[in-house]
């Protein structure tokens, strides 16, 4: 097949979930003999033509220079550009700005889109803009050939919300083998002596809510945030607990070996993310045995059952930091192994995405 990933902002990964999903699909189905061509942002610092047997095509981005209209220019190139080129498939990923340039897909090509989570309950959008993005969503499961829900919590939201069904296909991981202690020296940390988090320093993302339960915890063990900071939510939360010198802002790290030493070594690993599907950052944690304490929502317990921890509020927290050690949850994380190996590996889901292409392909030509 030839196949084109469009909607993220480019591979190898240098930003987030879909980007993550993007690098490891691309390169999987290149491997199993596909051609796969991944869009790419002008503004991402990978400027070869091509990853791992994955051809690359930079596309303008002007993010920088006029913000989030930006997305909607790239987005609409990517569109065009996929119109010159013979696609047997077209996977959109997400649909906030691309959903109003559906009608410009070719026509030849099937297209898939990735529903992602419930973009419009997002706190950090305006009533209006999460009015535009409830239309979005609409236009891309009235639009698409094919949907994909990667969480059955957005599977049936699908179903209800429009009559129409999706085929679930949860995110990746993999189980992590190796180790390497000397990144908590890197860090400053001891293994199993510090907590942590990774996320897009977003307000639905609970942070400031772990973040208050750590100060209320009176712990003086490290805890580590890992995310982009330089936001106005992190420039806020920055302020907010700047007094709380075991709260330390790392920033972005996106080498997955250092991720994954970090996640293993760690005491506790805090997961608040509230509006997303199979989120990656959960998957991977549990891939890399690490004792997660999750937001209480139907997408974490879905996933983790019950083999992690749960918060809903700032006492929450407190009261799992004073009272939670790794070492008495051998059983959850050996479950968690299990889960990965057995739903969520990578072959696995690979093989799913390549199985609806094929079905794509032959509907679109029936």
């Amino acid at each position: 097949m030839n196949i084109a990933i469009l909607g993220t902002r480019g591979i190898p990964n240098h930003y987030g979930g879909f980007e993550q999903f993007a690098e490891h699909l691309s390169v999987g189905l290149v491997e199993r003999g596909h051609s796969v061509t991944v869009y790419n942002s002008s503004l991402h610092p990978y400027k070869e033509k091509e990853f791992h047997g994955v051809t690359i095509k930079h596309m303008y981005d002007p993010e920088n220079k006029i913000g989030t209209a930006g997305q909607f220019v790239y987005d609409f190139l990517c569109i065009m550009d996929s119109r010159k080129n013979n696609y047997d498939v077209i996977l959109q990923l997400g649909y906030t700005s691309s959903s109003i340039f559906f009608d410009l897909h070719p026509k030849s090509s099937a297209v898939i889109t990735n529903m992602d989570g419930l973009e419009w309950k997002r706190s950090k959008y305006s009533p209006k803009v999460q009015r535009f993005l409830k239309w979005a969503e609409s236009l891309a499961v009235k639009k698409s050939d094919f949907l994909v829900s990667d969480s059955v919590g957005i599977q049936n939201y699908i179903r209800s919300k429009y009559a129409k069904e999706s085929v679930y296909i949860p995110y990746g991981a993999n189980v992590i083998q190796e180790y390497d202690e000397v990144v908590c020296l890197e860090y400053g940390v001891k293994k199993y002596e510090y907590d942590m988090l990774i996320a897009r320093l977003e307000p639905e993302n609970s942070i400031e809510v772990i973040l208050d339960g750590v100060k209320k915890s009176n712990k003086k063990r490290k805890f580590l945030v890992i995310g982009n900071h330089k936001n106005k939510f992190g420039e806020y939360l920055k302020l907010k607990f700047q007094d709380e010198k075991n709260i330390v802002f790392v920033g972005g790290v996106y080498e997955l070996s250092k991720i994954n030493s970090l996640r293993y070594f760690s005491n506790l690993y805090f997961h608040g993310h509230t509006v997303g599907g199979t989120n990656p950052s959960l998957l991977e944690a549990m891939g890399a045995q690490a004792l997660v304490c999750a937001h209480k929502n139907e997408f974490n317990s879905a996933i983790l059952g019950e083999d992690g921890l749960y918060f809903k509020t700032a006492d929450d927290i407190k009261i799992t930091l004073q009272s939670k050690d790794k070492k008495n949850f051998a059983t959850f994380l050996k479950n968690n192994i299990e889960k990965i190996r057995n739903i969520y590996e990578w072959k696995k889901i690979i093989q799913d995405y390549e199985n609806i292409f094929l079905k794509s392909i032959k509907s679109n030509k029936s």
